[in-house]
């Protein structure tokens, strides 16, 4: 019964999405909504990547610095350290599960709320292809700024790295002398090809959530919670997948 359960709806997953990338009947309109969203989805979400990823890369560089380097060890090894998890792991998965939690309940939310007031059965009536024009534009807006967003995450880690040599913990030099240590361009990559794979699926998975609400206000919620569960674990089996296959 549960594995029924999860087929069945995997098919009306791929059912949706087979109706969601068809060609925009009107390719103005999608232009308008695809910028709508950028901004919305991607632009409004640089401060709280900004700030998170300030406070982490400061907090790993404290961290390491106190608690794993030792006089055995180059003086560079915090900054590398850091670097590497920033890059390969922080900025691409982690911080998508954060938006996860953001963006994907808007996602759900707003969709959700649209279906059950009936307004995307109103597009439906009037002959619109309601998945593709209210689904695709976010869908294409997340994965056109998540590399963005992956590139200001790296860089605030690194700034906020910087301020705890300032402060102290580390001198500026060994920190920029590990930061550049053994740097491996593909790594950089690496994790924009992971974060675009990581918003399709925050995106899609919650505009599926939000798309098939049935009842309420109360249920919109439910579809909300469930969106960002299903697509943070998602998101979880994919980083393990694509971590082994672009390595």
């Amino acid at each position: 019964m549960f594995l029924t359960k999860h087929i069945a709806a995997f098919g009306k997953y791929l059912d949706l999405m087979g109706r969601v990338f068809s060609v925009p009947e009107r390719m103005r309109m999608f232009l308008k909504q695809y910028f709508k969203e950028m901004e919305q989805l991607g632009v409004d979400s640089i401060g709280i990547v900004l700030l998170i990823s300030f406070f982490i890369g400061a907090v790993i560089c404290i961290q390491i610095k106190l608690n794993i380097q030792s006089p055995w060890m180059p003086a560079f090894t915090t900054g590398y350290t850091t670097r590497e998890i920033m890059v390969l792991e922080f900025s691409s998965s982690i911080m998508c599960l954060i938006l996860a939690g953001k963006v994907g309940s808007n996602i759900a939310s707003e969709i959700g709320t649209m279906r059950v007031t009936q307004q995307i059965d109103a597009l439906e009536i009037m002959g619109i292809n309601s998945a593709s024009f209210l689904i695709l534009p976010k869908i294409m807006g997340l994965m056109t700024m998540i590399p963005f967003l992956v590139i200001f995450s790296i860089a605030s880690g690194f700034i906020g790295a910087y301020a705890t040599a300032f402060a102290g913990i580390i001198t500026p030099d060994d920190l920029t002398i590990g930061l550049l240590h053994s740097f491996n361009a593909w790594f950089i990559w690496m994790s924009i090809i992971k974060s675009i794979a990581f918003a399709f699926i925050i995106a899609s998975v919650s505009s599926f959530y939000g798309y098939n609400v049935q009842g309420g206000s109360f249920d919109v919620g439910k579809a909300s919670t469930n969106a960002v569960v299903s697509s943070s674990m998602i998101i979880l089996f994919a980083d393990i997948f694509l971590t082994q296959l672009l390595s």
